[in-house]
């Protein structure tokens, strides 16, 4: 018996006309190759927006592309496979076995077209949770996050549209996948399956469009209402709104997750629960100590200076800094001292100073015993 060897022939990309293993990912994704993999997520979702199926149907070129897009955030967004890609190009993941379907590029995306596009595949009968949650980002002042505060939250929330009941319009089932939401490759003795590019593993697409949602299945809310802000939020902290979030076919609802951002103040400086102030004082009370008064978050505090303070000493004042959330414990507000000197002399002030400087004899001179000690140190590296 003799097998017949079957030479392989590229297929052809319908919109540059080159071979389609020739296509480079960073370039279907419109991305610098030193792109972050926030920026390969949203470059992705870009893209496969505006190439998907049921945005583009009897479409060669734009199902050609959005199978290119697909494969290219599967490789991208996996770190070793991108490293692969990136060091030996295509043949390096063919020979690691990094190359093939599409599946964790399209289980990435399938939940965004289930809320905007009516159809999609469903987990546990109900569209993923994550994709009825929404995030939004607030930037809120200094002491509001300090003594926190009462916002007013504007927003907008997705809900199945009530015409076509959050299918989009009228179905019909996939021909790609002949409603399977699954297609399969055979290579050798194996069979892969992955995701329908064209259906997204729905199983169906779109085939007439309804009129009030124009095929999205949802429609848009806007919405607005007050949040408590707690005392001692900071920067990169989540407050979580339950039941404010999309809504889902079968009624339920996700929330909200409300980033927060703080403007830095011109005089304090936060770091966790410790608040620190930079203090001017005058050189002479620096060396005689004495008692100032300081500005705390509170309000007025006496702070002592102890005798021969030096240039940027801290001291604490204990409790004077920010409240933990959720206990009663607060921090501390630390002080650094910033020494000040007079800009101009009066001929008296220069003489009384002169008189200062020459009272201390010896001491007044330790820089030059120390400078001595220095010097003769470095001869012995010359001798």
């Amino acid at each position: 018996m003799r097998l017949k060897m079957l030479q392989y022939a590229p297929k052809k990309d319908p919109i540059t006309r080159k071979n389609m293993d020739e296509f480079d990912y960073y370039e279907v994704l419109e991305l610098d190759r030193n792109a972050s993999s926030e920026e390969i997520k949203r470059a992705y979702r870009k893209m496969a927006l505006k190439y998907h199926p049921d945005k583009n149907q009897n479409n060669p070129e734009a199902e050609a592309k959005f199978k290119q897009i697909n494969e290219a955030y599967q490789i991208l967004s996996d770190e070793q496979k991108r490293a692969v890609y990136d060091r030996y190009g295509k043949a390096g993941l063919s020979a690691s076995g990094g190359g093939g379907g599409f599946e964790s590029a399209f289980g990435d995306f399938a939940d965004v077209f289930d809320s905007f596009f009516g159809g999609g595949r469903k987990r546990g009968g109900e569209r993923s949770r994550e994709m009825l949650d929404i995030g939004i980002e607030m930037e809120i002042g200094f002491f509001e996050a300090v003594f926190g505060c009462k916002k007013t939250i504007r927003y907008r929330y997705a809900k199945p549209c009530e015409s076509c009941g959050g299918t989009g319009g009228k179905r019909k089932s996939c021909s790609y996948c002949s409603g399977q939401g699954q297609v399969y490759q055979r290579q050798g003795f194996m069979t892969f399956s992955q995701t329908c590019p064209k259906c997204g593993g729905a199983g169906s697409t779109l085939e007439n469009a309804c009129k009030e949602c124009r095929g999205k299945g949802s429609t848009v809310i806007d919405d607005s209402f007050e949040l408590t802000i707690p005392e001692g939020i900071d920067k990169g902290q989540r407050i979580r709104v339950g039941g404010r979030g999309n809504v889902g076919k079968s009624g339920s609802r996700g929330d909200l997750y409300v980033s927060i951002g703080v403007i830095e103040d011109a005089v304090f400086v936060r770091h966790e629960h410790n608040v620190y102030i930079e203090t001017p004082v005058f050189f002479t009370l620096c060396a005689l100590g004495g008692e100032i008064e300081v500005a705390t978050l509170r309000g007025r505090q006496k702070l002592e200076i102890p005798r021969g303070t030096r240039d940027k000493a801290q001291i604490s004042l204990k409790g004077e800094g920010v409240k933990s959330i959720g206990s009663s414990r607060i921090g501390d507000m630390i002080v650094q001292i910033k020494i000040v000197y007079p800009a101009k002399l009066t001929k008296e002030q220069e003489e009384l100073l002169t008189k200062l400087h020459e009272s201390f004899g010896h001491e007044g001179t330790t820089h030059a015993s120390f400078f001595e000690e220095v010097f003769e140190r470095i001869k012995g590296w010359f001798v």
